[in-house]
């Protein structure tokens, strides 16, 4: 029985029924299914589709431009300005849109570390979007919901769209976040990561000025009580390789990094599953099951079964359950200071080693450029790659100037001597057309002599032009891997490639100001 108190009060006030606020997963199925939202899948997962966003839209994000945020926000392409009158307008369409809706409402948590966790609220337009955020964020105990109170707010409404040339957005959707309203709000798209990101870049915002660092990073931790952290964008093997049998997964995405140690954001995760197996991705596959929610899978309209090669609606399929489907998972997700930090590439140019060794500056240096390299073209294959940074891992979501960021990265590890590596899971022996993607079971011992530190047995050389520490030895991977321009026929094609590679960094990285020059220095050497 929920009692009456200002909570309540502001519900109704926003005209939500409190008889939808925090229902069972078991009602929120019966509610989607019963208004024609999705569809139960062969396994009883809940499978939806989001239209003509099957992605986030992120230049149609904005923060408001307010006293307290307008000297601290990195204005700028991401982070684009909303006015507080235009944010207000958008407010007053929303709760109308909202009046003569059916809402569903979940009080939840964002931070496993309860000295730093966040109180929010969601309030949705649809019950799959409502087991959406039940599933991804942590789940109150029901003693804590008698005397929850929330700090922000999400508003979803899908079917809200704005008027670009009386709202100022760029679109019909918008993504408005106003730090002093505690405030979300989120109109014209079906897809549910939007939710799930803008809390992460409240988060982005908030955290650091308690001294925690947020973190787009995956975490596990192994039974010495030892924890590593992956870093990478997408299709560089985050997830993969964190999903280790031999350790536990703390969390997938989203982590903060406090004086105590660390903590997961969340308490789901949201997989991306184009391509699924079983045989690949046990867990995952394991944890699609009632209560989970499928986006954009197709599935077969007489069995339900999922079909998870088939990308007709979007290369961007996802699945989101919560975080105790993974066996052995660590809850609360909280757990030490890291003792190692990984950052994954996928470098198409096939130049940078399979795995070397960082000193804190150059850490530093390639945290901020958060290096990868995507394929465009056909299924042919294409002649050159095209070089993706997104500063610090995670450009999209960081309201504040990336220096913050990276020197509480840097701060971090000379407090707490963290060993911080580079893996490369993309090319070898040539750029892609020519070389080979780099075998999953080396990659997987190079991360293993990481962890158990047999890695540092080896000699240690520079790569001449980058600078980072190459090992001549790492148990169970052949030796000529280890140095890239060994496994390529032309040696010379080689340097022109890793010149070009570098010179593709040191043009991203003029775009930073007021970094240290001893971390400017550890970029290439051109």
């Amino acid at each position: 029985m929920i009692t009456k108190n200002k909570e309540t009060t502001q519900l109704a006030s926003l005209h939500v029924d409190e008889s939808h606020r925090n229902m069972a997963v078991a009602k929120l199925v019966e509610s989607a299914l019963l208004n024609g939202e999705g569809h139960l899948t062969s396994t009883g997962a809940l499978q939806v589709t989001t239209g003509k966003y099957t992605g986030r839209s992120p230049k149609d994000k904005f923060i408001v431009r307010e006293p307290s945020t307008a000297d601290h926000v990195a204005w700028g392409d991401v982070n684009q300005a909303l006015t507080p009158e235009q944010f207000d307008s958008l407010y007053s369409k929303t709760i109308n849109y909202m009046k003569s809706r059916k809402l569903f409402v979940f009080d939840g948590y964002a931070g496993a570390d309860r000295a730093y966790r966040l109180p929010v609220r969601f309030i949705n337009e649809y019950a799959w979007q409502n087991l959406f955020v039940h599933q991804l964020f942590i789940r109150p105990a029901a003693d804590e919901l008698l005397s929850y109170e929330p700090e922000f707010t999400v508003i979803a409404m899908p079917g809200m769209k704005a008027d670009p040339a009386v709202d100022g957005t760029n679109s019909e959707t918008f993504i408005a976040i106003s730090f002093e309203r505690k405030t979300v709000l989120i109109g014209g798209t079906h897809y549910a990561g939007e939710m799930k990101k803008s809390i992460f870049s409240v988060l982005n915002y908030l955290l650091p000025f308690r001294g925690v660092m947020p973190m787009h990073c995956s975490a596990n931790v192994g039974e010495a009580g030892d924890t590593a952290l992956f870093f990478g964008l997408s299709g560089t093997g985050k997830t993969t390789l964190s999903a280790d049998p031999d350790r536990r997964l703390i969390g997938d995405d989203e982590h903060g990094w406090s004086a105590t140690g660390v903590f997961n954001f969340e308490g789901g995760c949201y997989a991306k599953c184009i391509g699924l197996t079983q045989e690949k991705e046990p867990q995952i596959w394991n944890a699609i099951r009632f209560g989970s929610v499928l986006e954009n899978v197709w599935i077969d309209a007489g069995t339900g079964e999922a079909d998870y090669k088939n990308n007709a609606l979007t290369e961007n399929t996802r699945a989101a359950y919560p975080i105790d489907y993974i066996q052995d998972s660590i809850i609360p997700g909280t757990a030490g200071h890291p003792n190692v930090i990984i950052f994954l590439t996928a470098d198409a140019f096939g130049v940078l080693p399979p795995v070397s060794k960082l000193t804190k500056e150059q850490a530093m240096y390639h945290f901020l450029s958060g290096y990868t390299s995507k394929l465009a073209g056909t299924e042919r294959g294409v002649a050159e790659p095209e070089a993706t940074f997104s500063t610090c891992f995670g450009g999209p979501f960081l309201p504040l100037r990336p220096n913050v960021y990276a020197e509480m990265l840097g701060d971090n590890i000379t407090k707490h001597g963290v060993k911080v590596y580079l893996v490369n899971t993309g090319w070898s022996g040539g750029p892609y057309g020519i070389g080979e993607r780099m075998n999953l079971s080396y990659t997987r011992a190079m991360v293993k002599a990481i962890m158990n530190g047999s890695i540092e047995k080896a000699s240690f050389t520079s790569h001449p032009v980058f600078g980072m520490l190459i090992p001549d030895a790492v148990p169970f991977v052949p030796h000529e891997l280890l140095d890239p321009r060994n496994v390529w026929a032309d040696k010379s094609a080689y340097d022109r490639k890793a010149k070009q590679l570098a010179q593709l960094f040191a043009h991203n990285f003029e775009k930073f100001s007021g970094i240290a020059d001893a971390i400017k220095y550890a970029g290439p050497r051109l």
